[in-house]
């Protein structure tokens, strides 16, 4: 790795923010969140390591916000007690660089972490094992491991879609599922060897039988090709639940809340099932252009939909027992497949293609049921270009291990809609700045990612785009520096009431809560005892969920307002519990399309 001053880090810091390889760091950050970084920086494949500057903050008192020198008043002390950490809280001692310098005549302290040699990883905390008490390095962030990160460190090529399926046979195989196959095969190559092979041979050379008992399916062989019994029988959580939610918000009217249909299946035909149960349910419109005489239909392209679907088959996790969720609103498609992106959110839609199961993909790309490697994204984005529609964004969530990809359906717009559009004409907007005024109409806010993916651009120029819809006043910016967001503006203003349920007050700003509301449904006095008999350092877990619990059975709470019932800060709240409890399914978010929504709340399940 390349030497750096703190000088010249610091400048960096000021020019580009936080990156893979620098992480700065206040003068009294936690040390654990330091200690997670050196962990990161020493695992990351590739990335030989990075750079912690002691001693710097991000000044978000400021217009533009840069990064201020926080001195360290006592830094022998730090580097002792820095350094000890290091030697102790891992699985193996590590030996950082650490130097002392100057910055603004106040002290920082530099640190260098080398990444590991590939026999020595991963690191992790002792006291919490694997695979959770290992971090990556995934763009600024510092990333949880998970089973699927463990095959990287420990070099295994063994696919977790190979995973035998003890006490399945030949006679769990679909026979349909084998002739779609051969059909769609024979479609791509009418030469292709394997169509000659018989169906035990077929299932060999596609990687679909255990290799160790040759009369038993393997996980692939299964998903691909089993019975809808043998499913439910060996799986019965691996299924897909398409779901028709009325208006544009998760559970938004009690009374009336959604139809759920249970599909499962062989994947080959699984795929067909679903994309005609999801294009019955959607409307149909056309588009007669001027002096024309033959009218186009306008729709979510059929192709766009079944590669959504393709790539949340065959790059979800199996490892996680929970079905896909195919969420239809009334002004957006959502798929939901556990399993987050083994591709960074920077690189989705780039050329290359990481995938989580090998012989499922195999099997999708030689049918063409899925694009080229690596090319399944941008295709979906062209498509849906070229459909005159919004592109899709993507949403990769690494604590909740899921993938969201969401396909908004603005295009079903009506005369109303195009002229609440037309309004905005003197400000010469681009077509990406509309798309992202009607994406804040439809789901209330919208990030520097979410633009990039929509615009198909640079971070740069996403910022700058977004900036200028803030300096119109249509937009107004909340948060700062990677917790940048954008909402309504004053100019932006309502769509006409006749339209599908609009956002409410579109130019309100998030309610900034300090205490819980008052108007709202407040906890009955018996859980509100049971927070005052927690101790002030209560270790019983079990209690404290149970609590955040019957909390968000009341209402929908943010994270901020369980934080006030607890006496506990927010980012430890989410951190220690509501991340947890997302991720074992005793939580939902209320507006999972957005993760980062600034009105994000959390429900009980049931």
């Amino acid at each position: 790795m390349e030497n750096y001053t703190a000088q010249e880090l610091f400048e960096l810091l000021n020019q580009q923010d936080e990156c893979e390889w620098i992480e700065g760091k206040g003068g009294h950050e936690s040390s654990h969140s330091v200690m997670e970084t050196v962990c990161a920086f020493s695992n990351e494949p590739g990335l030989a390591g990075g750079y912690i500057l002691m001693g710097v903050a991000e000044d978000k008192t400021s217009l533009f916000p840069q990064y201020k020198t926080v001195h360290i008043s006592d830094p022998d002390k730090f580097q002792r007690d820095f350094v000890s950490r290091c030697s102790s809280m891992f699985n193996m001692p590590i030996r950082p660089k650490v130097s002392v310098e100057k910055i603004n005549k106040h002290t920082v302290i530099k640190v260098q972490v080398n990444e590991l040699p590939q026999n020595q990883k991963p690191l992790y905390f002792k006291s919490e094992g694997l695979p959770s008490g290992a971090y990556r390095r995934i763009g600024s962030t510092d990333q949880r491991c998970t089973e699927d990160d463990m095959h990287i460190f420990y070099a295994d090529a063994t696919s977790f879609d190979q995973t035998p399926v003890k006490g399945s046979s030949m006679n769990d195989v679909d026979e349909n599922a084998l002739k779609r196959y051969r059909n769609l095969r024979e479609k791509v190559n009418p030469a292709a060897e394997e169509l000659s092979y018989t169906d035990n041979e077929l299932l060999e050379a596609l990687g679909c039988l255990n290799r160790e008992n040759k009369t038993e399916l393997n996980l692939a062989g299964l998903l691909l090709f089993g019975t809808t019994k043998a499913l439910r029988t060996f799986y019965p959580m691996l299924r897909v639940d398409y779901i028709r939610v009325p208006g544009n918000k998760w559970v938004e009217d009690p009374d009336n809340r959604f139809t759920t249909i249970d599909m499962r299946g062989p994947l080959l035909t699984l795929i067909y099932r679903l994309i005609d149960a999801i294009q019955s349910d959607l409307p149909k419109g056309f588009l007669l252009p001027e002096e024309g005489i033959q009218a186009s239909p306008l729709g979510l392209p059929t192709r766009a939909l079944r590669e959504a679907i393709v790539n949340a088959l065959m790059h979800r996790s199996y490892r996680e027992h929970r079905p896909i969720q195919v969420i239809r609103y009334d002004n957006r498609i959502e798929i939901i497949n556990p399993g987050y992106s083994l591709k960074s959110e920077e690189h989705l839609g780039e050329p290359g293609s990481e995938t989580r199961n090998p012989f499922i993909a195999a099997v999708f790309h030689e049918t063409n049921l899925a694009e080229t490697k690596g090319s399944g994204i941008r295709a979906m984005r062209k498509l849906m270009e070229q459909a005159h529609l919004a592109p899709p964004t993507f949403d990769s969530d690494r604590n909740s291990n899921e993938f969201t990809s969401r396909l908004l359906l603005h295009h079903f717009l009506n005369e109303k809609d195009v002229s609440w559009l037309n309004s905005f004409e003197a400000y010469d907007l681009a077509d990406s700045q509309k798309q992202a005024l009607i994406f804040v109409r439809e789901v209330g806010a919208i990030d520097n990612l979410t633009y990039r993916q929509m615009a198909d651009c640079d971070t740069l120029k996403a910022s700058s785009e977004l900036r200028t819809l803030k300096d119109f006043g249509l937009l107004s910016q909340k948060g700062k520096g990677k917790s940048t967001y954008y909402i309504a503006g004053e100019k932006l203003s309502a769509p006409p009431q006749e339209l599908s349920a609009p956002p409410q007050e579109l130019s309100a700003p998030p309610q900034e809560l300090s205490t819980p509301p008052q108007e709202l449904s407040t906890p009955p006095q018996e859980l509100l005892d049971r927070i005052a008999q927690l101790n002030q350092r209560e270790h019983d877990a079990g209690k404290i969920k149970a609590i955040i619990k019957d909390l968000c059975a009341i209402r929908a709470m943010k994270a901020v307002e369980i934080a006030l019932y607890l006496n506990k800060g927010d980012d430890y709240i989410k951190r220690k519990y509501l991340t947890v409890m997302i991720q074992e399914g005793e939580l939902i978010y209320l507006y999972p399309e957005m993760i980062n929504h600034p009105e994000q709340a959390y429900i009980t399940k049931k």
